[in-house]
């Protein structure tokens, strides 16, 4: 098995795939100047073509060979950029400025509130009402037409209120970056050179910078000179390991973000320092490249499912006033005088409190996750996507683990643990940073150093230290022997090839040690070679003749909350699958220290084989797929979702922003490159992944609300219309007038806005809260029809306690509006009850807004506000006979819930129980 991709800062046992050592060059030491950096978009004008012929895909390098690699010469670079080793002047870097723009990334600025409140009017189910009113508004049903247009506006407000805070939010995010960049400049032509930070927005094309370990590379840059450089492109690339990098003419091999001359925007320094030459800024970097070409979203799993809904509810509502008006024509020879009845009736089926109840259950979820867990919703509709969400995928790099190697074992030649072996690499780690002026500890060393105690690195005293070189790959100290005087004892860790080839061993010992690194290497892990031998002081260093001490294998430190997060998402039946770029080895490694038992890999030159239903097929089955490109990324986010998943993408680099914006949910944390964080739809304020279990159990709280509202809502009123037209056919008169209708309406609607503050389940939140449209059609027509059955027998108790509903319109309108809120509050309360074991638990919202709504429907017909809407009292043998109709009623509905949540538990148990053996702890 090939090994895992090495840290050349430390010269491990390599991956193939990686950019070879750089050549040989003489670099000049360039003194460290740590400087943090911003890469946050904002809006900038493009400017004219100058400064701009170098092309943007070749990371504005020049010429481009074979594989895109540029392979400009430095003074070529320098003479397109008009620009030299001095840097510019300030009059031409404010000339400059003002021709390109300044250094950011454009299209980031935030929408208006206005803007958002307008966004908010292109909803499905706001449109669906819109037109209900325009349609009222035309038979001058005033009253309705004004109800519908104040809902509307609450919606509207409420959402982009909602979505206003969360771009607040993360523009607060945004400005805790630093923003500053080390340049030199002159102050006119004849002048030194002077060193100083500025704004990293007044960087231009020809600037000289300089960067030292921890800097992030404000731009795309030609380096000049280069000590010890290996830079972090996880953002660009999605390689976790850093990349040696090199001021030389050598182009490497590997493609455009490989050529060891050149540092990209979105990048980081990882080790050593530099001096180079700022060849591209703003729109120009291939990190905007990234983002342009991620183009429109698709639909995320929320939209469809609004979509499908509201196509049902459309034709229902275009379907109901013509069936009116052509059956009372027809039978009763009415007119376009059931014109208002009509429309009242189309009202009455359409859910008006619907956009109110989504977005107050959505604001209400999103507001709970930014007060207790940090978590910023930027989209609201998104808190029901990740409630849905039943596939998680993640980028191990910066998410399960923390692009920070440790210590994992001290091995001897046998493959023993040998406690020795690391003592001896911590001593040569210190005495490294001590004697070789090194501005920094690579990242290994950090990892020796913080393993080891105090002991080894004081029980030595240093002599010399030849720090790393990425040509040989070694590093080696000379320290006193303790106890021995006139000794030193010469210590060298490096690339397991590169020690080897200077200790005195046979061919076997060496076949040996050889297959104990690669079987370490293929386990996933990093691999260190120490050797060390004695000579006598005064004796030049030469690393020759060494005894070999053993092998240091080195993981990636996990992220401290990674484990818990994926046990709980587990639980709750959300599948995770790691796409990285990293070597498959290192992923699965990550998995099983996190205890994700893993069902499948599969690698980019195995997946570009694959045709779209192939990888459909794989994907469901595969849990790491390795060396992805973002373009491999996308692909497999689409492919899950055309396996019907709902998929969560969580990145944190510029590399994962196609597959971001193409999941339906998409998750950046906080510290992500910048223009990640603005595309994404939710925002970890810190590292704690557990967040996102939060951020699953509020989606699917907010989701099931609003489920159950639609299926309520929905079922109740499509059993009031079909009985009221079987009722309108039957009678010489209306069933009910459309005053009465609309103040039915508004007492049902408003009962029902308590669905936002309900209490789910537990049940309900370990699996996900989809909203089906054919799963809700269902569910309507069956109850729709068991509540129509209810309302004719009420029709029949009108019948025989008034003696001929004929006689008396107003005791017929009044018996059957009581009915019908009554019998809507029964349905709120029966069917809002989820699982069984919940009916112990102490009345909710939704309880007491059902026994509200039946108070009115008992009050109001005999009081004085029911008379002005034509309502009277009833006698008192019509309610005994009513109590045994909703009696029946009730146990009909027990029944049907009972049956329904039967055959959706058998239909579910298949699909979680895969989940929870992929995703379960062995």
């Amino acid at each position: 098995m090939v090994p895992p991709a090495s840290a050349p800062g430390a010269g491990l046992t390599g991956d193939p795939a990686a950019p070879r050592p750089p050549s040989p060059a003489a670099p000049t030491p360039v003194p460290a100047h740590p400087v943090a950096h911003d890469t946050a978009p904002a809006s900038s004008s493009p400017g004219p073509p100058v400064l701009r012929a170098l092309p943007p895909a070749a990371g504005a390098a020049g010429a481009v060979g074979r594989g895109g690699t540029p392979v400009a010469g430095l003074l070529e670079v320098l003479r397109r950029l008009d620009s030299g080793p001095r840097g510019l002047t300030e009059g031409q870097a404010a000339e400059r400025l003002a021709r390109v723009g300044a250094n950011v990334v454009p299209d980031a600025r935030d929408p208006s509130w206005p803007r958002l409140f307008a966004r908010s009017l292109r909803d499905p189910f706001t449109a669906v009402l819109l037109c209900l009113g325009l349609v009222s508004a035309a038979v001058l049903a005033w009253g309705t037409a004004s109800v519908i247009l104040l809902l509307v506006v609450v919606s509207c407000v409420l959402r982009a209120s909602g979505e206003h805070r969360a771009d607040r939010s993360t523009a607060g995010l945004r400005r805790l970056v630093a923003t500053t960049v080390t340049v030199q400049r002159r102050t006119d032509e004849d002048t030194a050179p002077v060193t100083r930070e500025i704004p990293v927005e007044e960087l231009v094309p020809g600037d000289v910078v300089r960067l030292g370990p921890g800097d992030l590379v404000p731009a795309d840059v030609r380096l000049l000179r280069s000590t010890g450089l290996t830079v972090h492109q996880a953002a660009l690339t999605g390689e976790s390991r850093p990349v040696e990098k090199d001021a030389g003419d050598d182009p490497g091999d590997g493609g455009v973000l490989q050529d060891p001359r050149y540092c990209f925007q979105g990048s980081s320094v990882a080790s050593g320092s530099a001096t180079a030459v700022v060849t591209a800024t703003a729109g120009d970097t291939r990190f905007a490249a990234a983002h342009r070409r991620t183009g429109k979203p698709p639909a995320t799993s929320f939209e469809r499912s609004v979509q499908g809904v509201s196509w049902i509810l459309i034709r229902f509502a275009l379907l109901t006033p013509p069936l009116v008006l052509m059956a009372n024509a027809a039978l009763r020879g009415r007119g376009l005088e059931t014109l208002p009845f009509a429309v009242a009736v189309a009202v009455g089926l359409t859910p008006e409190m619907l956009p109110v109840v989504v977005t107050t259950c959505l604001a209400r979820g999103a507001a709970l996750l930014a007060r207790t867990h940090g978590v910023i919703v930027r989209r609201l509709p998104a808190l029901h996507d990740i409630g849905a969400m039943d596939v998680l995928c993640v980028d191990k790099t910066g998410t399960l683990t923390q692009d920070r190697p440790v210590v994992h074992r001290a091995l001897d030649a046998d493959g023993h643990d040998d406690p020795e072996v690391a003592r001896w690499a911590a001593a040569a780690a210190w005495w490294s940073l001590q004697l070789a002026d090194l501005p920094a500890p690579d990242a290994l060393d950090e990892a020796l150093l913080a393993a080891a105690d105090e002991d080894s690195l004081t029980s030595y005293d240093g002599v010399t230290a030849l720090p790393f070189d990425p040509v040989r790959r070694l590093a080696t100290v000379v320290v006193r022997t303790p106890g021995r005087f006139g000794t030193h004892t010469l210590i060298t860790k490096g690339a397991v090839e590169a020690v080897l080839g200077r200790c005195a061993l046979s061919d076997d010992e060496r076949t040996r040690v050889r297959d104990l690194a690669d079987a370490q290497a293929a386990d996933g892990l990093r691999v260190l070679a120490v050797a060390t031998t004695e000579r006598p002081a005064g004796d030049r260093p030469r690393e020759r003749g060494l005894t070999f001490r053993g092998l240091l294998t080195f993981r990636d430190d996990l992220a401290p909350t990674a484990a818990e997060a994926l046990a709980g998402l587990a639980g709750r039946g959300v599948t995770v699958k790691i796409l990285t770029g990293d070597h498959p080895g290192t992923a699965v490694r990550a998995c099983r220290d996190l205890g994700v038992p893993v069902a499948g890999v599969l690698t980019a030159d195995r997946l570009d084989t694959l045709t779209d239903p192939e990888l459909t097929e794989l994907a469901r089955r595969t849990t790491v797929f390795a060396r992805c490109t973002p373009e491999h990324k996308t692909r497999v986010t689409r492919a899950l979702q055309a396996g019907g998943h709902t998929v969560g993408f969580l990145g944190d680099g510029v590399n994962d922003l196609p597959a971001l914006r193409t999941a339906d949910v998409g998750i950046a944390p906080r510290d992500a490159a910048g223009v990640t964080r603005e595309s994404a739809d939710l925002v970890l304020a810190g590292k704690d992944l557990t967040a996102i279990g939060h951020a699953v159990a509020a989606g699917r709280h907010a989701g099931g609300n609003i489920a159950t509202y639609l299926r309520i809502t929905l079922s109740s009123n499509l059993g009031n219309v079909i009985a009221m037209l079987s009722a309108g056919l039957l009678l010489p008169f209306l069933p009910m007038l459309p005053a009465q209708v609309l103040v039915q309406n508004l007492c049902f609607d408003a009962a029902q806005l308590a669905f936002a503050h309900d209490r789910p389940t537990q049940a309900a939140l370990r699996r996900p809260s989809v909203l089906d449209p054919r799963e809700l059609l269902r569910f309507i027509v069956g109850f729709g029809a068991l509540n129509a059955v209810a309302d004719l027998a009420t029709f029949g108790v009108l019948a025989f306690a008034l003696r001929g509903p004929g006689d008396d319109e107003s005791l017929f309108h009044s018996g059957w509006f009581t009915e019908n809120l009554l019998t809507q509050a029964v349905v709120m309360v029966l069917l809002s009850l989820g699982s069984p074991g919940r009916a112990g638990r102490r009345p909710g919202p939704v309880t007491w807004s059902a026994a509200a709504l039946a108070a009115i429907g008992l009050l109001l017909p005999a009081s004085p506000s029911g008379a002005a809407l034509g309502l009277s009292a009833l006698p008192g043998v019509y309610y005994g006979l009513l109590a045994a109709v909703l009696a029946l009623y009730a146990v009909g509905l027990l029944a049907a819930r009972t049956h329904y949540e039967r055959r959706r538990t058998v239909a579910l148990p298949e699909t979680d129980a895969s989940q929870g053996q992929a995703m379960s702890k062995p």
